[in-house]
């Protein structure tokens, strides 16, 4: 979620932080996150007590099917980089945040996150699906073995600031405002792809707030 940075930055700035805190925010220039090695040097700089697990390699549908083993080995890398490096520095918590695409293609309606493993994800995405889905594994299993406090929430669709607008390779709803922005520009007609029953997405700054306040 190349928004949700700043979006904490934004709700850190507003207040919502306590004052003992002190915040800091990395991205992909300061480390690359599929190398141990990379990982463990970026844990080691800035010593942690919690961390916000954020890092994945995203991207849209037709990017998705084209490259499930890339999304899968890639993913699978970040979240055993990420979460061993804090088992080792001691971290306090950590909590990662998995995607709605881990649910079950076929399941009941509504869902909750005891149904994760009920059956495989949609194919389209599976590669992107299983790696997030183990991050609650691993959560579990750092857990049981050592003890530690790793956690996970799943949020639902979100969008915001500094998103993948690009239309061939961002996730749904920024993919939608950019082809609404060049059909009004165009004066062209609009073509939406899906059944239109997926309706739920929520902005990152809604988001937040409650997000950091279980942290």
């Amino acid at each position: 979620m190349v928004q949700s940075v700043p979006a904490i930055e934004k709700v850190v700035a507003e207040g919502e932080g306590r004052p003992d805190e002190q915040w800091i925010f990395v991205s992909s220039k300061d480390a690359d996150l599929t190398c141990s090695a990379d990982t463990k040097k970026l844990f080691d700089k800035h010593k942690p007590t919690h961390v916000i697990h954020l890092a994945a390699m995203v991207g849209g549908l037709f990017r998705n099917m084209k490259y499930n083993l890339d999304f899968l080995r890639n993913n699978l890398q970040i979240n055993d980089n990420v979460l061993h490096s804090a088992y080792e520095l001691g971290v306090q918590k950590v909590v990662s945040c998995l995607s709605t695409c881990i649910f079950p293609d076929k399941t009941t309606y509504p869902i909750d996150e005891t149904m994760i493993h009920n059956g495989p994800p949609h194919s389209s995405n599976f590669g992107y699906s299983y790696a997030k889905r183990m991050i609650d594994v691993q959560n579990r299993a750092y857990h049981e073995q050592h003890g530690c406090k790793f956690t996970s929430v799943i949020p639902t669709n979100v969008f915001g600031p500094n998103d993948n607008f690009n239309i061939a390779d961002g996730h749904v709803l920024p993919g939608l405002i950019h082809k609404v922005y060049l059909a009004k520009q165009n004066r062209a007609a609009l073509s939406i792809w899906g059944s239109g029953k997926p309706r739920d997405s929520s902005s990152i700054h809604w988001i937040w707030p409650s997000f950091l306040s279980g942290c």
